[in-house]
């Protein structure tokens, strides 16, 4: 059994580390008011964010300076005993996340933005995200840097990326110019995939300006940048990472920087699309939380270097260096990450990716590499539908397991296919499909057929 990590003041002494860790940002979203029905361009019920925090080290009594929120938007009235407790300790998670490098600060002269994100997820399994822009505010001499979280339950990383950008540009002026802004994004509906809103923003000397923001078409890879993880490890390296992550093993990445943790591990859970990583999720360990290395199931965790050594002293964990000048790129690893994937099939995928090169803008690589790991899954499990069993049309299914590995010829991929199918994201994604009324395609069935289409298509002209 894991142990409780005992928080101070009785933060979260009803979670597990597991529980809280495989959580990154957690909270629930308020409805949005009436509105006159226009065109069908918004996410229906859905606020750009919850609220927005802003979190800066102050100076204890003891003389160490600990993160703390200095402001909250909007203000939060009318709510109950729990709920109120409920918010204090999430409000209190934000302070871990924003600084997770705990009471080790001091004034600075310089320190650059840095942009990350985090989710947290909370009892009842709900996911929340946070994104987090830190920067050191204009002005002379040594100050302290703040944080600006905002909490959302809408995953697009990209869209809150060009949000802070708008954020830092008024910080420079006065904080008082920070919340106008906020409070017409908060008035927006969030626009559906492939959509844009408009925000009016005034700023001295500048009138009014119209902020256009664009949502991603496919929605499923918008809180994704794939550009830091080619960036961080080679082809070869990626899959390895990939083949210990689909085998849900435990692997930690260090790093200096919040970003690179963040969107590394965010990419990788991409990989598994359209399979969904179901255990502990830690973008940015805070250094409070450093125990949960030691729990005994599957994660994915994010440490900055400074806390290396407290982390790696593990066994049977896949640790991954992504920092410049590393010496080795895998302090740790099982041994085997190299052979898990079928050789046949990781050329593929290799060769794939090989239409990348470092000079890739955001939009290739959402195109290039889907299309290097989703056929992956097609050739190795797309299969499954015909072992659904139903004893009628829109009765729930029964998933023939071992004669959906039985049909697999490759040798190699049938060994590979019957330790996936052992997993809970594999197990999962099969109780979906057996709930479901068998003339309801999902993305991935569409994605299977638009393949085989594309093979028959391709076979004619040969």
């Amino acid at each position: 059994m894991v142990r409780q990590v005992k928080l101070e003041q009785d933060f979260v002494t009803s979670w597990t580390p597991m529980v809280f860790l495989s959580a990154l940002f957690a909270l629930c979203w308020g409805r949005l008011p009436k509105k006159k029905a226009k065109e069908p361009r918004y996410a229906s019920g859905q606020f750009f964010f919850e609220y927005l925090v802003v979190v800066r080290p102050k100076k204890t009594k003891d003389g160490i300076y600990e993160p703390q929120i200095i402001y909250q938007f909007p203000k939060r009235d009318g709510m109950v005993r729990f709920q109120k407790e409920e918010e204090e300790k999430t409000l209190k998670a934000l302070t871990l996340f924003c600084f997770p490098e705990g009471v080790n600060w001091a004034p600075l002269t310089e320190y650059p933005s840095e942009t990350f994100s985090f989710v947290l997820t909370d009892v009842d399994g709900t996911r929340k995200n946070g994104y987090c822009r830190r920067l050191l505010p204009d002005g002379k001499g040594a100050r302290l840097p703040e944080a600006y979280c905002i909490i959302s339950n809408l995953a697009c990383f990209g869209l809150f990326s060009k949000i802070f950008d708008e954020v830092e540009q008024r910080r420079k002026i006065a904080m008082a110019m920070i919340y106008p802004f906020m409070q017409s994004l908060r008035e927006s509906a969030f626009p559906a995939p492939g959509h844009t809103v408009n925000i009016k923003s005034f700023i001295p000397d500048r009138g009014t300006e119209i902020i256009s923001l664009t949502r991603p078409t496919d929605s499923w890879l918008e809180h994704v940048d794939f550009r830091t993880l080619f960036k961080c490890l080679s082809d070869d390296e990626v899959l390895q990472v990939f083949a210990a992550t689909v085998l849900e093993r435990r692997i930690i990445f260090i790093a200096d920087e919040l970003g690179t943790l963040s969107q590394v591990i965010h990419a990788v859970t991409v990989l598994l699309y359209p399979f969904i990583w179901q255990h502990t999720l830690i973008s940015i360990v805070p250094e409070i939380l450093i125990d949960v290395v030691m729990a005994p199931t599957p994660y994915l965790l994010g440490v900055q270097k400074s806390l290396a050594d407290q982390a790696t002293d593990q066994t049977e964990l896949l640790v991954v260096d992504l920092s410049e000048g590393r010496k080795q790129t895998f302090i740790k690893s099982m041994g085997d990450e190299d052979t898990i994937l079928p050789h046949k099939l990781k050329d593929e995928i290799k060769q794939a990716l090989s239409a990348k090169n470092e000079n890739s803008s955001l939009e290739e690589l959402n195109r290039v590499v889907p299309e290097a790991f989703l056929p992956f899954f097609i050739k190795t499990v797309g299969h499954f539908s015909k072992y659904i069993v139903r004893n009628g049309k829109d009765q729930p299914g029964e998933f023939q397991r071992t004669n959906f590995c039985k049909a697999i010829e490759s040798k190699s991929t049938r060994r590979f296919v019957k330790k996936f199918v052992q997993t809970q994201m594999f197990d999962l994604f099969v109780q979906e499909i057996e709930q479901r009324p068998a003339s309801q395609d999902g993305f991935f069935d569409k994605k299977i057929a638009e393949y085989h289409k594309k093979m028959r298509e391709k076979a004619k002209k040969h």
